[in-house]
């Protein structure tokens, strides 16, 4: 016998269905392979990571500007499956040289897209009040939140700079038109004080109205709908009402970061079981929220700990039944001799790398098939 529900029913069963998608992706609009990426990351997350490297594909140890290139697949044979621009040149720059760096990374996004990896992108945001650098210098530095935020003096100067990140978000599009996705994460590591958007030079009101207008204004005014939304402090929080003490609130953000060099061997220091709670608060936030959590930075400078990948990082990604979209870890810079986050051929932890890379918990480029469409799957 068919059954028909009564109208309490039906509203039930309504008010479950809206349930379950009530607070998920942030943008309604969002085009079909940004959607696409939304559902596939929550998909990875429950029983895999995907491993990240930042600024990847453009240098590496010892080089730069090398096509195809990243030290992750000199030593695997892939490319980390997601790939960390910077968005940092994009203002306090001549319009030159900011067409210039537009051109490289648009680049970099659709090849990456072209070959089915997946692009994340941090903010370095040079001060727009002073026009100096990211970092607060106690000296010159200028607490530029509260200028840039709706009715600000520099408020209009904001909204040109979201302009040009709009311009390049419109830019990125594969050979068969559609738009590559990305995932933009400004303010990152807020809760801390070495940039001037840190806590201690930023209001908890301003520094949500800065937020939720960057949103609104990418995604409702500018018409961006290839963009997710990472939030992600440091680790100045230890529950999750610390965590969520700046967050803009569920129409604003899509995924929940954390970025943790100290728990994680930063100065030979290791507190694995401090890192992996604060992992567990933002993986448990996303569980209940329906959104995305991301390890969104974290490594070992140098990798002088010759089994970290397998006998820190993993294990801990391992644990409590995590679920994380990705995992990225820093740069590798190309002329610094020490300054480097993946291993490079002849490094000391390849070994142990590789072992991390061969197991079936950790995904890389080649171990993911239509990331952006309905036929996703795991090689």
């Amino acid at each position: 016998m068919k059954f028909i529900p009564n109208k309490k029913e039906a509203l039930l069963f309504i008010c479950m269905i809206a349930g379950h998608f009530l607070f998920a992706q942030i943008d309604k609009e969002a085009t079909k392979e940004t959607k696409a990426l939304y559902r596939n990351l929550k998909i990875i997350s429950k029983k895999n990571i995907l491993f990240g490297h930042q600024h990847a594909l453009e240098y590496g140890h010892g080089w730069s500007n090398e096509v195809d290139r990243s030290d992750v697949k000199s030593v695997t044979g892939s490319h980390p499956a997601v790939v960390g621009i910077d968005f940092s040149g994009f203002s306090g720059h001549s319009k030159e040289e900011i067409a210039k760096t537009a051109a490289i990374l648009k680049e970099n996004v659709i090849a990456t897209y072209e070959r089915g990896g997946i692009t994340t992108v941090s903010w370095h945001f040079r001060n727009p009040v002073s026009n100096e650098g990211f970092y607060w210098k106690d000296s010159s530095s200028v607490a530029a939140m509260a200028f840039i935020k709706p009715g600000g003096s520099h408020h209009e100067e904001y909204k040109t700079i979201l302009k040009t990140i709009a311009d390049f978000a419109h830019s990125v599009k594969g050979k068969d038109g559609t738009l590559a996705p990305m995932i933009f994460r400004p303010f990152h590591e807020f809760d801390g004080d070495w940039f001037w958007w840190g806590k201690k030079y930023t209001s908890r009101e301003d520094f949500i109205a800065v937020w939720q207008f960057t949103v609104a204004y990418l995604r409702d005014t500018l018409q961006v709908h290839n963009f997710i939304y990472a939030f992600s402090p440091d680790t100045r929080f230890n529950s999750e009402a610390e965590y969520i003490e700046r967050y803009p609130g569920d129409n604003f953000v899509d995924m929940f970061g954390l970025d943790d060099y100290g728990d994680f061997g930063r100065d030979g220091k290791y507190d694995v079981e401090a890192g992996l709670h604060r992992l567990s608060i933002i993986s448990a936030l996303a569980i209940k929220k329906k959104k995305l959590a991301a390890f969104t930075e974290t490594g070992l400078e140098s990798i002088p700990d010759a089994n970290w990948w397998t006998q820190t990082l993993l294990k801990t990604l391992k644990s409590k039944n995590l679920q994380l979209a990705y995992v990225l870890v820093w740069r590798n810079d190309a002329t610094s001799p020490t300054h480097f986050y993946a291993p490079f051929p002849g490094q000391v932890s390849v070994p142990d790398f590789i072992n991390f890379y061969n197991d079936p918990f950790t995904l890389f480029e080649k171990d993911v098939v239509h990331v952006y469409g309905k036929s996703f799957k795991i090689r």
